[in-house]
């Protein structure tokens, strides 16, 4: 049986997060967790706490007999854009995008 936890609409590019999720994918929860904690990047708290989330739900749904939780599939996945304008020079502008993403994580019984 799978749980899952999603966070959408992070105000991180999906960029940043995706070599953090590679980290973890596959692993134990309670190791995947360790090797989040000590990440420096912003995106790493974001996705700890989507993992504590897929925990927490695993804890809250379980019916038959607990076990290790793995980690089944992580996901980032591009959201919606803000755009903005930033004037440049000669009277042209550049667009500027402010980039979102989806942050999904399935975890399940070893």
């Amino acid at each position: 049986m799978s749980f899952r936890a999603v966070h959408r609409f992070a105000r991180i590019s999906p960029r940043k997060v995706r070599p953090l999720a590679d980290l973890i994918r596959g692993k134990f929860a309670d190791d995947a967790l360790d090797i989040l904690r000590f990440q420096p990047q912003r995106g790493a708290r974001m996705l700890e706490k989507v993992l504590n989330s897929a925990l927490g739900n695993a804890e809250d749904q379980r019916e038959g007999p607990a076990g290790p939780l793995v980690i089944s599939d992580v996901r980032v996945d591009n959201g919606p854009m803000f755009k903005r304008i930033q004037p440049r020079a000669r009277g042209m502008a550049y667009m500027i995008k402010k980039r979102m993403s989806h942050i999904s994580v399935t975890v399940e019984y070893f």
